[in-house]
């Protein structure tokens, strides 16, 4: 799975950050970014919980 987070969307909420930090991390601006493009197998359950969640729905997968 590969993971982006759309910066035109993003409006700094948090949440995937909350829901799995070991792929989203918060900028010193606020906004969310994909610290992983390329999710592990392990983490991909937790992504998905994490674009469920996000409010502005600024996180993109394929």
């Amino acid at each position: 799975m590969k993971v982006t987070v759309d910066d035109d969307l993003c409006r700094g909420h948090g949440v995937c950050a909350a829901v799995c930090p070991q792929v989203f991390t918060l900028t010193d601006g606020g906004y969310a970014e994909a610290t992983l493009a390329d999710v592990p197998a392990d983490l991909e359950p937790a992504v998905a919980e994490a674009v469920a969640s996000c409010p502005e729905h600024a996180i993109l997968t394929r």
